[in-house]
């Protein structure tokens, strides 16, 4: 019995997988006849970069098809014979190849290699169709070439082509196609941060290196952001990655033809924007590029106070030395000017009486704010890389990162004081960062026997230091519900004679160093199994906090932290459906010691995560489980007071699935779900066993389906919808008192029509002006209308 059950579960598995196989790859049968072979390969462009998009096709037999997002292709049951193969992409120039199909070759192989003529990469998939937003080639996700299907972790790619169908205006509406990522919070200085995984995660990476961006950023300048996935100290470090992960905003880069676009958008409440991207080869050969990058960009609040206005300007220069060498050389320079973001804290008092922002009842259109009080800011982000080829198994990479972010001048808090009055809260500051980071990779992709090996060693240097000199003032209470008159007394003109008396400090708040070494190897045990190994060495130094006037140190401290890394990828269908696992590690440097005088271990977040991706020409897709303990965690002492121990754990565990699909010609669909399940373990009574504040909406999702014309008298005419949801997560979420902010459904569209001369957009965000508040408890745009207008040369 036991055997004839074995026997039929057998039967039945294998019958689902040929069908699955079937459904995906479109299968004509199971087995290849005797006298017919295959034909497959790659299409790259000269810079090595993949081509989506482009027609392979074989005329004698009037056999096509098209390559996908990693630039394969393949045509099957291909009859014994010699035939000419023709690559076709309008836009690019190429060569035909004649390739044998015969007994001994019945598996051949034909890749290409194409050149630009007149059009960016963008352009001609877009005239082509295909699943356009399935890209996901990088090389800063783990430091080497690896392709998606052959890495064990899980990373979400926005691409600028997304962000400019989406009509993208500022950075943080990018993060709408994110799963996961929520409502971003957004600081003083205009510093973002979103959620991953269930964890606070800041805007600190830029083209794989730290970039210590502590002012707002300026997408305009993005060829993509890369979200990758949980604890990634391995390869990043601790300063620039979170327990959930990180967000890598990766820059645009020179190419070698003349190329360029200028930009109008203009919205509700006053927004008006320019940009401009200009590339061009600075000689004749070739070997010197040059790039610029632009932004002007100013709007008000919907409320009845507040505004941002901003410049930004980034060029970037490669040069390519030799064949071995090339210096790339890139910097974004950035000038703003606005008020503070809301920050609103509630009323906590035992005899508060409103548990949610709803309940709280603060009118959605007052800001509390004056536009005299405001401050600017100034950043400088400077990248310099240089590649040589060691030889044909080994690269070098050197990069040096210098980042500068400033803010001078008024920020606000709002805090309740009871259940109908708040004050208004000043600080007058001058708060720059200087931050450093120096890398050097050595990539090398070698056999050791059979066995292929991938390998990235580095070298980090890392450094981070921040002054302040601020003062703060309070200003009386006022009825938020009903504030009358005396919500007119709130101006700079009022506010500057307070300062005369309050006390300025002055210190060094931040002097932080790093020395980190690394190493990660992909080995591919066959073609299809490829187990993956890496180690982190971390050496912290804090030299504490600095009061000149007293000439004295606090909190400084050394730390050491090992962070090792480890995965495998079995391709159950080679380069369509893979399996994977994973082990990942970070860690966060903590100072201080307890009762005895231990002092305090840095805490460890260790990650288990498992899942399936899959590749296929019409659909893109992953689906994930991953379970993250951190240990290590400080809380009160219950023993000794105005002490900690360090034995506090919390939890964060969930399920992620992003897809991304093509199903018909024309027609693309992202998507994202996740669910999050966080708690502390092992905490303070005040919230032990209960979900961080920080951790997010347990649940969120996000969809945007596209529709574009692709013949016809309206070819180039498309269609947009989409939106993003939330669930309720807490502001304050202790044993004694809870704080919510509702759910939140939004939902946008756009419409648009691109041609290769120019472009005309216009989206509608906020479609049924849903009331919905960051983490921060600041209102959210209602329904807002901005229209796009762009020239193309």
């Amino acid at each position: 019995m036991k055997t004839n059950l074995k026997t039929l579960t057998n039967n039945v598995l294998l019958k689902v997988f040929l069908a699955i196989l079937t459904i995906f790859l479109g299968s004509e049968s199971a087995f290849s006849q005797s006298t017919v072979g295959t034909i497959s390969g790659k299409a790259i462009l000269k810079d090595g970069n993949s081509l989506q998009g482009a027609k392979v096709k074989i005329s004698e037999l009037n056999k096509t098809t098209i390559t996908d997002s990693e630039g394969f292709y393949q045509l099957k049951n291909i009859p014994f014979g010699t035939y000419l193969v023709e690559i076709d992409l309008n836009g690019y120039d190429s060569m035909p190849a004649t390739i044998s199909i015969d007994q001994n070759n019945l598996d051949a192989k034909i890749d290409f290699e194409l050149t630009y003529t007149s059009q960016k990469l963008e352009e001609v998939i877009i005239s082509s169709g295909g699943n356009r937003f399935a890209r996901k080639e990088s090389e800063e996700v783990s430091k080497m070439k690896l392709k998606n299907m052959e890495n064990p972790q899980v990373y979400t790619i926005v691409s600028k082509e997304l962000m400019k169908e989406q009509v993208i205006t500022d950075y943080n509406s990018a993060f709408k196609n994110v799963p996961g990522a929520g409502i971003a919070e957004v600081r003083n200085q205009g510093r973002t941060t979103s959620i991953s995984r269930g964890f606070a995660t800041p805007q600190l990476v830029r083209n794989g290196v730290g970039s210590f961006t502590y002012n707002s950023i300026d997408p305009s300048n993005l060829e993509r952001i890369e979200v990758i996935k949980g604890p990634s100290a391995t390869l990043f470090g601790s300063t620039i990655s979170s327990f959930g992960g990180l967000f890598n905003r990766v820059t645009k880069k020179p190419f070698d033809f003349f190329k360029g676009e200028v930009s109008y958008s203009a919205g509700d409440w006053d927004l008006n924007r320019f940009t401009a991207d200009i590339n061009t080869p600075l000689n004749d050969d070739k070997t010197a590029l040059f790039r610029i990058n632009t932004a002007l960009h100013s709007e008000r609040s919907f409320q009845d106070a507040g505004f941002s206005k901003s410049f930004f300007i980034a060029p970037s220069f490669s040069y390519q030395v030799n064949d071995r060498l090339t210096l790339l050389i890139d910097a974004e320079f950035s000038a703003s000017k606005g008020t503070s973001p809301t920050r609103l804290a509630p009323f906590t008092g035992a005899t508060a009486t409103a548990h949610s922002i709803t309940e709280m009842g603060i009118p959605y259109k007052l800001s509390f704010a004056n536009n005299t009080i405001n401050y600017t800011g100034q950043q400088y982000n400077i990248f310099a890389q240089l590649k040589y080829k060691i030889s044909e198994e080994w690269t070098s990479q050197t990069v040096v990162s210098r980042t500068r972010s400033s803010s001078e001048g008024y920020t606000v808090a709002l805090t309740a004081l009871s259940n109908e009055t708040l004050r208004q809260q000043v600080t007058s500051q001058d708060y720059p960062y200087y931050g450093t980071d120096i890398q050097q990779n050595f990539n090398g992709d070698f056999k050791i026997g059979k066995l292929r090996n991938r390998v990235v060693a580095g070298l980090d240097f890392y450094s981070l230091r921040a002054t302040r000199n601020d003062a703060t003032i309070n200003m009386p209470a006022i009825n938020y519900k009903k504030p009358g008159d005396a919500y007119n007394n709130f101006t700079e003109d009022r506010i500057a004679p307070l300062f005369a008396t309050a006390k300025f400090n002055n210190f060094v708040s931040n002097n932080e160093r790093t020395y980190s070494a690394y190493v990660s190897d992909v080995l591919n045990v066959t073609d299809r199994l490829l187990v993956m190994g890496g180690i982190r060495a971390d050496r912290y130094i804090n030299k504490g906090v600095y009061y000149p006037s007293r000439d004295s140190i606090a909190g400084s401290y050394n730390q050491t932290a090992f962070s090792p890394r480890f995965g495998a990828v079995y391709q159950v269908i080679k380069e369509k459906v893979s399996v994977f696992g994973n082990y990942m590690n970070g860690f966060n440097n903590v100072g201080g010691s307890d009762f005895n005088g231990n002092t305090f271990k840095p805490n460890q977040a260790n990650q288990l995560e498992g899942g399936v991706k899959f590749d296929f020409n019409k659909i893109s897709a992953t689906f994930s489980y991953y379970d993250i303990k951190v240990t290590n965690i400080t809380r009160d002492d219950p023993d000794h007071a105005n002490f900690q121990i360090q034995d506090g754990t919390q939890l964060s565990k969930g399920f992620e699935a992003e897809l991304i699909a093509n199903p018909i010609r024309g027609l693309n669909i992202v998507a994202g779900y996740t669910y999050n399940d966080s708690e502390y373990t092992k905490a303070n009574p005040s919230v032990n066993g209960l979900r961080p504040t920080t951790a997010g909406s347990p649940r969120t999702a996000n969809l945007w389906a596209s529709y574009r014309l692709f013949e016809g008298p309206a070819a180039g005419l498309g269609f947009g919808f989409g939106g993003i949801y939330g669930s309720e997560y807490y502001q304050t979420n202790t044993a004694t008192f809870k704080f919510s902010i509702p759910s939140y459904t939004v939902l946008d569209a756009s419409v648009f029509y691109d041609r290769p001369k120019f472009r005309l957009g216009l989206k509608i965000d906020n479609l049924t002006n849903e009331k919905y508040w960051s983490y921060r408890l600041a209102a959210q745009n209602p329904t807002r209308v901005t229209g796009n207008i762009t020239f193309k040369f």
